[in-house]
């Protein structure tokens, strides 16, 4: 199986490789950064795309700095909707599989405060999640064999691609900094290191599941508050965090106060997924080992 990676430069793109070259048996991998496809000039997607061979196309590219999206839409729609419509036809007619990275932003908030289902009807808050909700139709619309894996507040070490690193990096650097650190305890999400999707998506590849919308998230759910205690605790860093509402600290983008995703749809097909607590001390264990 030969499989072509957008955006192999990222945060999950890097582990993605990573992860597929420590395998028993790994997939062939073409990884491609902007520098083979820029995805924002859409006269190049289809044209470079039809010259190479590959049976699955994994589309880790997106324009995902939230705030920055809602001062630039037209862009945002470009890259994250209508480079992704392009992408899944080109899979359509080479009959590849297309695998999509998408957001829990296209959701607006759980009404019960439970983890959402792949069933739930997204209503995106922000721009982001709009234009993410509009790639996921757009290929879902022009190729069948399009799988949509929804991720969530990410963390890897490759760091985030445009953010300066990121939330659990933030976190440790701030504490260590000021040694007081002020985190949002009223937004509630799934933290999710890059290193398990990475493994989602090799297993999902390998156990060829259905087409379809999946939510690949580490299983539980915190407040950012919560995660940064977590990061501060496990890092051992004398800092005191101190919980405060979204209200006192304004952002351009709205974003939901509940978009944890409940995994169990993957899991029951690729089997369990480790928590994000797990995931966590992993991520710290490889970090402090580099």
């Amino acid at each position: 199986m030969k499989i072509l990676l957008l955006g192999s430069n990222g945060q999950l793109g890097h582990d993605i490789v990573k992860m597929n070259a420590l395998s028993h048996d790994p997939f062939m991998i073409q990884a491609w950064t902007r520098n083979q496809l820029d995805i924002s000039t859409l006269d190049n997607i289809k044209t470079t795309l039809e010259k190479t061979s590959f049976d699955v196309l994994i589309n880790c590219t997106s324009y995902h700095q939230t705030d920055q999206v809602e001062k630039n839409p037209h862009l945002a729609f470009i890259i994250n909707a209508f480079a992704v419509k392009e992408m899944a036809n080109v899979c359509r007619e080479k009959k590849a599989l297309f695998l999509h990275i998408s957001t829990d932003y296209v959701f607006n908030d759980s009404k019960d405060n439970t983890p959402l289902e792949e069933t739930a009807c997204p209503a995106p808050l922000n721009i982001y999640g709009a234009s993410k909700l509009m790639g996921e139709s757009l290929s879902q619309a022009v190729h069948d064999t399009t799988i949509i894996f929804r991720v969530a507040s990410l963390f890897g070490v490759a760091g985030a691609s445009g953010k300066g690193g990121n939330f659990v990096e933030t976190m440790i650097r701030i504490g260590r900094e000021k040694g007081t650190i002020h985190v949002i305890a009223d937004q509630i999400m799934s933290p999710t290191s890059t290193t398990s999707i990475a493994n989602m998506i090799l297993m999902a590849l390998r156990k060829k599941i259905p087409a379809g919308i999946y939510h690949a998230v580490n299983t539980g759910s915190a407040s950012w508050y919560e995660f940064a205690k977590n990061i501060i605790e496990k890092a051992q860093i004398k800092a005191v965090v101190h919980p405060i509402k979204a209200a006192e600290y304004p952002s351009i983008a709205v974003r939901p106060s509940y978009s944890a995703l409940s995994n169990q749809k993957l899991a029951r097909l690729i089997g369990q997924i480790p928590s994000w607590q797990e995931a966590l001390d992993s991520y710290l264990i490889e970090k402090n080992g580099r």
